[in-house]
């Protein structure tokens, strides 16, 4: 194989192509990603939320995590998506809330170290 050409040059192009999306939009999908998963692993996505199987509190707490992180982080890139991205961020944390069977305290729920406490 040729040292100058490339291995795969699907992954290339995928390179490329991701090279010429603006930040602010590759964060925004980063942050609708981490906001999906946490919602599925609550069971927002069922008719009964309790007694899905995809609900996962723990997972669900690390993915509200790193969403926290990462929209705070970002906050300042986000511009008029901003509000929203906090808006649902503050609403899983609300869910996570209502879902554990022992509610953390106020301040120590998921991404809270980032955000501050949510009630």
């Amino acid at each position: 194989m040729n040292e100058h050409q490339p291995a795969d040059p699907d992954a290339e192009q995928d390179v490329r192509e991701l090279s010429t999306i603006p930040s602010v939009e590759v964060i925004s999908r980063a942050a609708v990603m981490l906001m999906s998963a946490a919602a599925e692993r609550l069971g927002l996505a069922d008719e009964d939320p309790e007694r899905s199987e995809l609900r996962d509190l723990d997972e669900a707490r690390r993915l509200i995590t790193a969403l926290a992180g990462l929209v705070t982080s970002s906050v300042e890139y986000l511009g008029p998506h901003a509000a929203s991205m906090r808006d649902g961020l503050q609403a899983l944390q609300k869910a996570f809330r209502e879902a554990s069977p022992h509610p953390d305290a106020p301040g120590a729920g998921p991404g809270e170290k980032y955000t501050g406490p949510v009630h």
